[in-house]
């Protein structure tokens, strides 16, 4: 008997909180529909007007989804805020809330994302609550933890640090590989090493004139990396040679080709300081050591 008791007095509660709960939802429910009043085109221009404000609206559904995020199923949401903004005038409150609802939406979608990325593999990792109270504290001005030029400077120097502690991690091995490939392979007969750690081996002798840096060259090559993966060939683009000046290209091809004279083929072992260096340069990796076969065509200039 008590536990039917029991059970109608809950029954009886949750009668009661039901309509509440339900009245809490469509408050919630009204309160982001917008009223609609009907319109009422008067005049010409009510008219003119009216259709601007529509026409004005091309793309923008488009541009909501795709590049805002929006959910079309909370529209009525977007139309109460352009509302609020677009009725507040010149109104300064309601133009810094705008400010920076819009500020709110790019650093987080942009900015944040992007420092996420930059400290990914690295000693150190973005916390987005953290980073948000430093962006609001510093333009409250306020200093408890670190004045602006302070955090500045701990800033700069732990992204300097941890870069390159997230480089050593990702491509050490990658510098430590070609390093041992460039000093085994200066061993070999016939390999030259010059000055700048360049090295090369004549595989045909040619007996035209050495290009100068600002001469037009024309080549045939290949490149490969160390093990063997082939990254770009000149018949990738045509039957022809390229034709480039050869200060405008890295540095250790701009040294072989003013070494080389015309009708020579080199093959050419490029040390990462005289090839993209830390770039990433999608198959070619920072720290890099490259091999190159390349054939001086001719110099096109000079005919």
């Amino acid at each position: 008997m008590k536990k039917v008791i029991i059970l109608a007095l809950a029954l009886v509660a949750g009668a009661s909180l039901y309509p509440a709960e339900a009245a809490k939802k469509k408050d919630k429910i009204q309160a982001a529909t917008p009223v609609v009043v009907p319109v009422q085109l008067a005049t010409s221009s009510d008219s003119v007007s009216y259709a601007a404000g529509m026409n004005a609206t091309n793309g923008l559904l488009p541009y909501l989804i795709q590049q805002q995020g929006v959910d079309t199923a909370y529209i009525a949401d977007f139309i109460r805020g352009f509302q609020e903004v677009a009725q507040a005038g010149a109104d300064p409150k309601m133009k810094a809330y705008a400010a920076g609802l819009g500020i709110a939406t790019q650093v987080r979608d942009r900015m944040l994302p992007d420092i996420v990325k930059e400290f990914t593999d690295s000693p150190d990792s973005i916390i987005a609550n953290l980073f948000f109270r430093g962006f609001t504290d510093a333009l409250q001005k306020d200093t408890t933890v670190f004045t602006q030029s302070v955090a500045d400077a701990f800033f700069s120097k732990k992204q300097r640090a941890d870069k390159a502690a997230k480089e050593e991690k990702l491509y050490g091995p990658n510098r430590d590989a070609g390093e041992a490939f460039l000093a085994e392979n200066a061993k070999k007969e016939g390999v030259v090493t010059t000055r700048s750690g360049l090295q090369y081996k004549v595989l045909v002798k040619g007996e035209g004139e050495v290009p100068q840096k600002t001469d037009k060259v024309q080549v045939h090559y290949e490149g490969r990396l160390i093990d063997g993966t082939v990254f770009d060939a000149s018949k990738k683009h045509g039957d022809k040679p390229l034709e480039f000046r050869a200060d405008q290209v890295i540095a250790g091809w701009t040294e072989a080709l003013t070494m080389m004279p015309v009708g020579s083929k080199w093959q050419l072992y490029i040390p990462y300081k005289l090839a993209y260096g830390n770039r990433n340069q999608g198959e070619i990796k920072p720290y890099s050591a490259l091999i190159f076969d390349v054939e001086l065509v001719g110099i096109a200039n000079k005919k």
